[in-house]
């Protein structure tokens, strides 16, 4: 390994959607000390995010740019970091990780790598956590979500001692205090929940109803992509394209931007189970959670039973303003008492300590012995080979791709997308007629 810099840190963080780079570039902020020098590797995909939603994050790296897997892996052999921040949904995680153990081989002085969760853990618990093991640090938005992680991890007699607790780390802005004139509602949309389009209208058209039965009230909308943007999720049905076909009043309006910027005028917080509502929580503007499509489990609004921020349309259109558990949030760090200045001191030890020592190589549970069957598939998705080599024909990285390779490659991934969010969904459609 190249030798390091001792004067000034520097971390790379590889992210796969708008989201995921949200939350891996202010992880990264929060875990390294202030002047650490951070890199931006965007995973090229159907969810790479544009130029427009990287801004609205706003964050700013001292380099970006956009990589594959294997690409990133051939820039870790010759770059110096410190740490390494994985923040890609779980089978990109496991291949970068199995990646890194053949790249780094036995390196005591290689970098730290983290890795975690966006936002609400509600689904694929065990699945998405495996293939997260392997990562020198695992952090637990939550000490609820820490003690399901030890959890799994024991359970399945994997080492545990990489999860770590601390909070997610966009959470911020000022108390609410007082009502906004005019008193504003907003319903953070989500792009796969609920994910038919009837029951995307019928919350579309709830909205409505509460913006003309409350003339006096702003109802905004608020979107997570434009039309032609893609993130974390896939969205079938776009608000924007539902919202055309309503005679919607005044006082109703679609927005964008920066969620912190949003909520900075909102009253009240809607949501079906996004992660904005964690956000609202801890600036403590009351927040419900919507239950007219019911309680599941495939809405992610289960995660909220004993919040006491379950509510129906008929009972918000009614006045009602949900008032949070305190026990509830505290479990769920969302640190609406203060204490989040201090929920990264932690991580952030942790970090420092495992910089001072020589690191053990990266050693995931999935393994060719513990998983042949699966594994294998995990590292193909990423051109890599069962050992973390990269396969015969992956992209070279050791030269920038000429004029034309970049259109081909433009072409070839909005063609990709394009049969993603707008042809399958129509094959599906068919296929259930």
């Amino acid at each position: 390994m190249p030798a390091r810099n001792e004067k000034q840190q520097r971390v790379a963080v590889l992210a796969d959607s708008d989201t995921r780079w949200k939350w891996g570039s202010l992880t990264a902020a929060r875990l390294l000390p202030d002047g650490a020098v951070l890199d931006g590797y965007l995973l090229r995909g159907r969810a790479t995010p544009t130029p427009r939603q990287l801004q609205e994050v706003g964050v700013r790296a001292d380099s970006l740019r956009e990589v594959t897997a294997v690409e990133f892996l051939r820039v870790l052999r010759s770059e110096t970091y410190d740490v390494v921040v994985l923040a890609l949904v779980g089978g990109a995680v496991q291949a970068v990780l199995h990646g890194l153990a053949h790249t780094w081989g036995e390196a005591k002085d290689r970098p730290v790598v983290v890795t975690g969760y966006v936002g609400v853990v509600y689904e694929k618990l065990a699945d998405g956590l495996l293939l997260r093991h392997g990562a020198d640090v695992v952090l637990a938005n939550s000490a609820y979500d820490a003690e399901r992680f030890r959890a799994v991890y024991e359970g399945v007699g994997a080492d545990a001692s990489a999860v770590t607790e601390c909070a997610l780390p966009f959470l911020g802005g000022a108390p609410y205090e007082a009502a906004h004139d005019p008193y504003t509602v907003t319903f953070a949309a989500q792009p796969s929940v609920p994910e038919t389009p009837a029951d995307r209208m019928y919350l579309l058209n709830r909205l409505v109803r509460h913006a003309e039965s409350h003339p006096g009230r702003e109802v905004l909308l608020k979107l997570r992509s434009k039309p032609g943007e893609h993130t974390t999720h896939i969205e079938e049905t776009p608000y924007q394209k539902l919202a055309q076909r309503l005679d919607a009043p005044g006082n109703f309006r679609l927005v964008y931007g920066n969620m912190g910027e949003v909520l900075d005028r909102t009253d009240l917080l809607v949501t079906v189970s996004s992660t904005a509502a964690l956000e609202a929580l801890h600036r403590r503007i009351p927040t419900a959670l919507l239950t007219d499509l019911g309680v599941r489990e495939a809405l992610g609004n289960h995660h909220f039973t004993g919040s006491n921020c379950l509510r129906s349309w008929d009972q918000l259109d009614a006045g009602e303003v949900p008032e949070p558990d305190p026990a509830w949030v505290a479990r769920q760090g969302v640190a609406a008492d203060g204490s989040y200045a201090h929920a990264f001191d932690g991580a952030r030890a942790k970090v420092a300590e495992l910089l001072e020592d020589e690191r053990a190589p990266l050693a995931p549970y999935y393994s060719r012995t513990t998983a042949p069957g699966y594994l294998p598939r995990v590292l193909a998705r990423h051109h890599l080979a069962p050992d973390g080599s990269p396969l015969p024909g992956a992209p070279a990285a050791d030269k920038d791709p000429g004029a034309v390779r970049q259109i081909v490659r433009r072409a070839a991934r909005g063609a990709y997308r394009h049969g993603v969010q707008r042809v399958a969904p129509v094959i599906r459609r068919m296929g259930e007629l």
